[in-house]
């Protein structure tokens, strides 16, 4: 029988090992950047191959995805990472939603009671900062403008087009991470193998999205308020707003395909998108001079759902980010998420496994119902945005909570919280939580049971007792 002197050597051994191995990396979006610093961090041979052009070198093209919401769970992966010192120049603080009536009167929401925000962060920006953090490890290796085609996962090989010389080829590994986005090329496969039970689905909203923008004043100056993240909610679609450093602002317009009065169908003259502007975002139209021409120039994208089962082939290969998980974008966490991903991994590692299989199946079994959970979250948070937000019951909800956050920051967090600003609470036992604290409290408005002028104790202590209640029938009715 070994002693502990000898298991510690053997562990050693085995690390060293598996750190001599080949990893190749798919995908240098956000995830898969990350991953790479994080696996070069440790000392691991990595290859990340990316098809696009290197970003650093190009103009990233307007109308996808420019800016996003970064909060806590994405915070904890960068100082795990140790950059964060480097990330945060790059934030804007957003301390809640700009809620904006027909009128172009606003109240701003805050996010919390306990003075939490998240932050606007550039997607190009911080996507070059990763990659110029990984480039520095000798042990990492970038490569652009070559797309993987398809993955042989049985043998651990990915076959690429080279888009400089036009040429195929193949790249060995001991290990694949496959980190290429919803279109992942890894996942489509594991799809068309049929050489193991592999589950597999996409759902798409009905609804779509482009990128506008507002510009700044021609001193730089923002047009409107700057740290807030601005919500035209109009129940059946919706126009968000994301500030950037430049005084600039992205918009979002979020509207079905083709049901309403207004939709991506019929949206298709200036004279129309005018006509639609002027009467659901008139003070968003009075400083969007630009309108027109974002309107006819960007694209307009689909929004889906992508769960999959398993996640892992073996010891061989691994899906990640949102080639695993890709989600809608209406809670703000998938870059939080894809970043949440590494950390999770990055612990298992800590755990000191001795083989890629144990490490893949360890992970999954982690990580997967809280991507899930983040997922269904994102959806109901559509809803809640573009509607919700404007109804009386939900603004008593949002009061009640705001209140008991600020008085009571360590007995009480909104699902909303539990979610952004508790990065240790994982996704699903925020979920859990969370949806039973807003049925408890919406439940003891309904029934004039509480109100928001009640003593906030007293309220605490109902909300509390309520929640448990619908938590316990929760549990009960699983059981079943």
């Amino acid at each position: 029988m070994r002693n502990h002197k000898q298991l510690k050597d053997l562990e050693k051994i085995q690390d060293n090992n598996m750190k001599q191995q080949n990893i190749l990396i798919i995908g240098a979006g956000l995830c898969g950047s990350l991953l790479a610093l994080r696996l070069g961090q440790r000392g691991y041979n990595v290859t990340l191959m990316e098809k696009r052009p290197d970003m650093r070198k190009v103009t990233i093209s307007a109308g996808r995805s420019i800016n996003l919401a970064f909060s806590d769970r994405g915070i904890k992966a960068m100082k795990m990472a140790g950059i964060l010192d480097k990330v945060m120049p790059l934030c804007i603080p957003m301390h809640g939603r700009m809620l904006h009536d027909l009128e172009g009167q606003t109240v701003l929401a805050p996010y919390s009671g306990r003075d939490e925000f998240i932050n606007s962060i550039s997607r190009g920006e911080l996507n070059s900062l990763l990659l110029d953090e990984a480039e520095k490890h000798s042990n990492v290796k970038l490569y652009f403008n070559r797309e993987c085609l398809s993955v042989d996962f049985e043998n651990t090989t990915a076959r690429f087009k080279d888009f400089e010389n036009d040429a195929l080829f193949d790249e060995d590994a001991d290990v694949i991470f496959a980190t290429d986005g919803a279109g992942s090329a890894l996942r489509n496969s594991y799809y068309l193998s049929k050489k193991f039970l592999f589950s597999f689905s996409q759902n798409w909203l009905t609804h779509g999205y482009k990128e506008l923008s507002i510009l700044p004043t021609e001193s730089g100056d923002y047009k409107t308020y700057k740290n807030a993240l601005h919500i035209w909610g109009r129940e059946a679609f919706m126009l968000i707003a994301l500030p950037n450093l430049d005084g600039s602002f992205t918009v979002t317009l979020f509207l079905s395909w083709d049901e309403g009065e207004y939709n991506w169908n019929n949206l298709t003259t200036k004279e129309k998108v005018l006509e639609f502007f002027s009467k659901y975002f008139k003070d968003a139209l009075d400083i969007m001079p630009n309108l027109i021409d974002d309107f006819f120039s960007n694209p307009t994208s689909a929004l889906g759902t992508v769960k999959c089962s398993p996640w892992h082939y073996k010891g061989n290969t691994l899906l990640m980010g949102d080639a695993a998980h890709a989600i809608v974008p209406f809670y703000g966490q998938g870059m939080n998420a894809s970043f949440e991903d590494v950390t999770v991994l990055d612990a298992v590692l800590d755990e000191g496994y001795s083989d890629w299989e144990t490490i893949f199946k360890a992970y999954e079994a982690n990580r997967k119902k809280d991507t899930d959970a983040i997922a269904d979250l994102a959806i109901d948070n559509f809803f809640e945005m573009k509607g919700h937000v404007n109804h009386a019951l939900f603004r008593e909800k949002r009061t009640i909570e705001m209140a008991l956050e600020k008085n009571f920051p360590k007995d009480y967090s909104s699902k909303y919280s539990l979610v952004t600003f508790n990065e240790d609470v994982g996704y699903q036992e925020a979920m859990l939580r969370g949806r039973a604290q807003d049925k408890a409290i919406l439940n003891l408005l309904a029934d004039q049971l509480i109100s928001p002028k009640d003593d906030l104790k007293l309220l605490l202590d109902k909300i509390k007792v309520e929640t448990e209640n619908i938590l316990e029938e929760d549990r009960i009715a699983k059981n079943v």
